[in-house]
């Protein structure tokens, strides 16, 4: 497994090498009084205009989803886990077949999965436009292709999942918009595709950020995202996730 950036590692490399360095990470972060802010690590937030062309929030129906990949899902399902009017937010695979959809393969990066996160919200409360505004702004960086670091791979590419005409609509006529404005210094690659099915991950993947603030990669690569979303959108932001572990009882299924 490889290390990246300011000597920590992949996610793959933490689920995989043992209690014991997840213990000695911890202890050095504590014993050192380390806090991990946007200036030193993680992913900076970028105050973006909201999406020109969108939906009226309350216009639609009680409940709809929306698919978002943008490298580690666990990241992204904690911030959204974290934005008033989302109801769910899981984190599981998109864009290749059931039959490959599990970690081990999909972190192959040959099966044309990314890891993605599916978000069911209600648009009474919070509109699809609105969501990608937090997506571009605060959850990833659109602009690196193939990669979030420290990950590397088309599974983790930044690629949004499209369910219908009016969400390609609204996404594609967003990215212009930013594009057009230069407010990142590259150009998006964020990838436009239709949705065919979303694969819940496995369960120990499930609020692992929530679950696991002692993890070094968490720390540095995902509860930033948090706090960029808390400094950078209050009016969306909430204190207290809406976590998979805490809806009812049963199993999470395939779903298109």
């Amino acid at each position: 497994m490889r290390f990246e950036r300011n000597g920590f590692s992949t996610k793959r490399h933490f689920l995989t090498s043992g209690k014991l360095f997840l213990l000695a990470g911890a202890l050095l972060i504590v014993g050192a009084g380390i806090q991990f802010t946007n200036s030193v690590a993680g992913e900076s937030a970028v105050k973006i205009p909201p999406p020109a062309v969108d939906e009226v929030a309350g216009t639609q129906g009680a409940q709809e989803k929306a698919v978002f990949a943008g490298g580690c899902f666990w990241g992204i399902q904690a911030v959204f886990q974290h934005t008033k009017g989302v109801l769910q937010a899981v984190s599981g695979y998109a864009g290749g077949k059931q039959e490959t959809a599990d970690y081990e393969r999909v972190s192959s990066g040959n099966t044309g999965h990314a890891e993605s996160v599916e978000i069911t919200f209600d648009p009474k409360q919070i509109s699809y436009g609105r969501l990608l505004q937090i997506y571009f702004s605060v959850a990833h960086d659109p602009t690196q292709l193939n990669r979030q670091f420290p990950d590397s791979g088309t599974q983790y590419r930044s690629a949004v999942f499209y369910r219908n005409t009016h969400q390609k609509q609204v996404a594609e006529r967003y990215i212009a918009q930013l594009d057009a404005a230069h407010v990142f210094p590259r150009k998006i690659v964020t990838q436009l595709s239709p949705l065919s099915a979303f694969y819940p991950a496995e369960a120990y993947h499930q609020d692992y950020a929530t679950l696991h603030p002692e993890s070094g990669y968490i720390a540095t690569y995902d509860l930033p995202k948090i706090s960029n979303l808390k400094s950078t959108l209050p009016e969306v932001y909430r204190d207290i996730p809406v976590l998979v572990t805490s809806q009812a009882p049963g199993k999470l299924t395939n779903r298109k």
